[in-house]
């Protein structure tokens, strides 16, 4: 009986060690999984420092004035664009497609280089294309709104031919970036009688800082963009269009449900927007490899107030109040959606769902290969003009 004992009790000492060490293995996958799930949500809130190189720049040709890259999706797309490098020239202005043979891509230079100009081999491919309100050649003037983290300085362009127009776009750039991304907007408002204030807001590196430090995802920053709404009545503003691009279009969708000012919005124009949070982190998610369970932990990390003091030191984010699919009976203003169906980094779903919940107030339009925010350079032509003619429809500018 004793030797039966004994031999019982080495058995269950071998269980409960192999119970520790399989608790301990699980403990250490759960932790990791937190972990990585912590990382996803605190990436989602964390305003860009510097860009990150999605471009390998192999060759320059100076007497050509052209440029030779590594072949990405965005890369062969026809269109003017830009590309932030390192060296003495920062930024660079692209223009065609010249040459493709599958693994590299030459594009004509629109920014004139030299011989003393370096190149480095790391890249970030822009949309942008204007990187200063000086090369649009128009007026515009410095002016700063007060809002509430401060004031958060903006370019005022008027509208053409217009001593002082009553119909204003404000234009909200996206996530990890700055007012320049707006610039593209300005002639087709100035051709259509309307004028432009291109803001900044909370932690986008021109605007101060939230006392967080870390993006809302459209829930604290509109509060920036009621101040501009604000400001341009002030100035003689009648009637306000919003603009938004990406996280642009959460912002702009968010005041146009909560500003004070929301009888002056006369409608939101949309490109590549997030219209439901739960999307965009999905699919970014999958893009990183992450599995599913640990996407629901990372949105739960960014929603429940204890786990968001530890992502992004402020309030808990509600993304049932971000997503405009499910609130989309509140919206009261008419919206013109331009999205491309191979975005690439915020899908179209949400805004296809928009646009089938709501067709009496939303109008979409979508393209195939244009990617994210990106619709201007991939068609110049066609985004204006449904720009402008969707302002001459609802009587908010020329046609």
């Amino acid at each position: 009986m004793l030797r039966g004992s004994r031999r019982a009790a080495r058995i269950t000492r071998g269980w409960i060690e192999i119970a520790a060490l399989a608790a301990a293995a699980t403990a250490a996958v759960i932790a990791g999984g937190t972990l990585a799930a912590f990382a996803v949500a605190r990436r989602a809130v964390t305003p860009a420092v510097r860009r990150l190189a999605d471009t390998i720049v192999h060759a320059v040709d100076v007497p050509a004035q052209t440029i030779t890259l590594s072949r990405t999706p965005d890369t062969v797309l026809p269109g003017r664009y830009g590309l932030f490098v390192t060296g003495t020239r920062r930024y660079l202005k692209l223009g065609a497609v010249l040459d493709d043979d599958g693994g590299r891509v030459t594009r004509k230079l629109l920014t004139q280089i030299t011989a003393d100009d370096r190149v480095g081999a790391a890249a970030a491919f822009s949309g942008w294309y204007f990187d200063a309100p000086e090369q649009l050649h128009v007026p515009f003037s410095e002016v700063e709104v007060p809002a509430p983290v401060g004031a958060c300085p903006a370019w005022l362009f008027p509208a053409e031919g217009e001593a002082r127009a009553d119909t204003w776009a404000i234009a909200v750039h996206g996530r990890g970036t700055t007012r320049a991304e707006v610039l593209r907007a300005v002639p087709v408002f100035r051709e259509a009688g309307v004028a432009t204030l291109a803001i900044s807001y909370r932690n986008d590196t021109e605007a101060p800082a939230s006392s967080s430090g870390r993006y809302g995802l459209g829930a604290t920053e509109w509060r920036d963009v009621d101040a501009a709404i604000a400001f341009a009545r002030a100035q003689g503003a009648r009637r306000i269009v919003l603009m938004g691009w990406s996280m642009g279009g959460a912002i702009a969708l968010q005041t146009a449900l909560q500003s004070r000012h929301a009888d002056a919005i006369a409608g939101l124009i949309l490109e590549s927007p997030v219209v439901d949070w739960r999307t965009v982190l999905a699919f970014q998610a999958r893009e990183l490899r992450v599995p599913r369970a640990l996407t629901h932990i990372a949105m739960r990390q960014l929603t429940l107030p204890r786990w968001s003091r530890a992502v992004r030191w402020g309030n808990a984010i509600s993304l049932d109040d971000l997503d405009i699919v499910r609130r989309a009976d509140e919206l009261r203003q008419p919206i013109l959606l331009l999205h491309s169906d191979d975005d690439g980094f915020v899908p179209s779903d949400a805004s296809h769902a928009l646009a089938a919940e709501r067709p009496d107030l939303v109008t979409l339009r979508t393209y195939r290969e244009a990617r994210h925010t990106k619709l201007w350079n991939y068609d110049e032509a066609r985004w204006s003009g449904e720009i402008r003619d969707w302002l001459a429809s609802l009587g908010l500018g020329r046609s």
